[in-house]
């Protein structure tokens, strides 16, 4: 398996104002694989500390934040030397211990020399909740499930990966069958490493279908341990509707959900919840599309969708067959799996933020926007090339963009107002536009 966050992770060992990093995901993306293979090709030695039920690590940290002696706690702890710039440190499930979170700024403020990657699978709560956190003094890297590309690489399929990112359409289009073959299993299965690593090793569908269930009753499970208890009933309304809230505007949360005006906070609050655990995403309309688009944010009106399409596909518990022997799934389900696929690449491999813009006086569909090298870009999901493109064609209209993108199951196609880009592609896109 290869995650392109690597990368990403290369650039900040090397950067000379390299802050302690937290890895922010929902459970079960792979932080904890990324920190250990990171550490393992990149480093001589790693020094491995897990929070979670940790009584001497509990104690290491209460007792103050001189950083030698933490370093002489975590060496023992971790039974390997510490050394400056040779060892990564890893902080794992670093949301049950407030204090080490904290210790964060001082290793940045004291002793930059070690470098140090952190992770929880509840982190975001931590950082949402704000209690001694160590604002201004860490970096940010968000994992989310495996994209597409990264898909295809666990199934052993490089060339496939090398031929899309060489940029050559033509011969794209010619293995444009073999792509939307592999595709269609990519939305059925998604991108959760370990469900991804099952199905390459036996290509058993119902198997991967099993794990999904299961994998989704964990997270139900969660929600029992770790939100309030009077969330927990709203945090479940919400999550077991997704499938039926998809790619349908949310102007407000009660309306949707069926609650009570008296609850309003609730319903928002569980919805945050669901949010800061990176199992759901929020994408906001915007009112104006001029840059910096998020200043044009519309807070009351957004669209909800899962962080993983495979998931998706079991929680509406959609049958293999329907996705892989045919078309009909994207026009079907109100076109919401096509937008959930769109939504996962743009967020994995383009930009963390997307929106959604409509004309709301005559009801045209949503066309989404992100901003890409300084430029609004309007993206919109369609099946097939005969469908009308009336969200398109009326953002344009009013804001005479340059780049306009359709995507669709069709072949990459240059036309005069703007570009099909097959939906295989458009996690690329960022690289297709620069070469055209």
């Amino acid at each position: 398996m290869y995650r392109y966050k690597i990368e990403e992770l290369k650039k900040w060992k090397e950067s000379e104002d390299r802050k302690p990093l937290i890895i922010t995901g929902a459970r079960q993306v792979g932080k904890t694989w990324l920190m250990k293979e990171f550490g393992k090709n990149y480093y001589e030695k790693c020094a491995y500390i897990n929070f979670e039920d940790n009584n001497r690590m509990q104690q290491l940290f209460s007792e103050g934040f001189n950083i030698d002696r933490i370093i002489h706690g975590l060496k023992m702890e971790a039974r390997t030397n510490i050394e400056p710039g040779k060892t990564l440190i890893i902080f794992d499930e670093i949301q049950e211990n407030p204090k080490a979170l904290n210790a964060l700024k001082y290793f940045y403020e004291q002793s930059n020399e070690y470098h140090i990657v952190a992770a929880g699978s509840l982190l975001g709560l931590a950082i949402h909740e704000g209690k001694s956190f160590p604002v201004g003094k860490v970096d940010f890297l968000n994992l989310y499930p495996l994209s597409f590309y990264e898909f295809l690489w666990a199934l052993g399929e490089t060339d496939l990966v090398k031929l899309i990112k060489s940029g050559d359409i033509n011969l794209i289009n010619a293995s444009a069958d073999k792509l939307k073959s592999y595709l269609k299993q990519y939305i059925y299965i998604g991108g959760m490493p370990q469900i991804v690593n099952l199905y390459a090793k036996n290509r058993d569908l119902e198997e991967v279908r099993r794990k999904q269930e299961i994998l989704l009753e964990s997270y139900g499970q969660d929600f029992s341990k770790h939100a309030p208890n009077n969330l927990i009933p709203k945090i479940r309304q919400i999550w077991n509707n997704i499938p039926t809230q998809l790619a349908k505007e949310n102007k407000e949360i009660i309306n949707s959900f069926g609650g009570e005006v008296a609850k309003v906070e609730e319903y928002e609050t569980a919805l945050s919840w669901l949010i800061d655990c990176g199992l759901v995403y929020q994408v906001n309309r915007v009112n104006d599309c001029k840059v910096p688009l998020s200043a044009y944010k519309d807070f009351n009106a957004f669209k909800l969708y899962l962080f993983d399409v495979g998931l998706l596909c079991a929680m509406a518990n959609i049958d293999a067959k329907i996705i892989l022997e045919g078309n009909d799934i994207f026009i079907d389900f109100e076109g919401a799996l096509t937008e959930q696929l769109v939504v996962n690449e743009l967020k994995n491999n383009i930009t963390q933020e997307v929106f959604y813009w409509s004309e709301t006086e005559d009801k045209k569909e949503a066309t989404y926007v992100i901003q890409l090298d300084g430029n609004n870009i309007p993206i919109e999901v369609k099946p097939n090339e005969k469908t009308e493109l009336s969200g398109l064609k009326a953002f344009i209209e009013k804001y005479n963009t340059n780049i306009n993108i359709r995507t669709s199951m069709d072949d990459y196609k240059k036309e005069d107002w703007f570009i099909n880009v097959p939906l295989y592609l458009i996690g690329n896109l960022k690289e297709i536009l620069k070469e055209k």
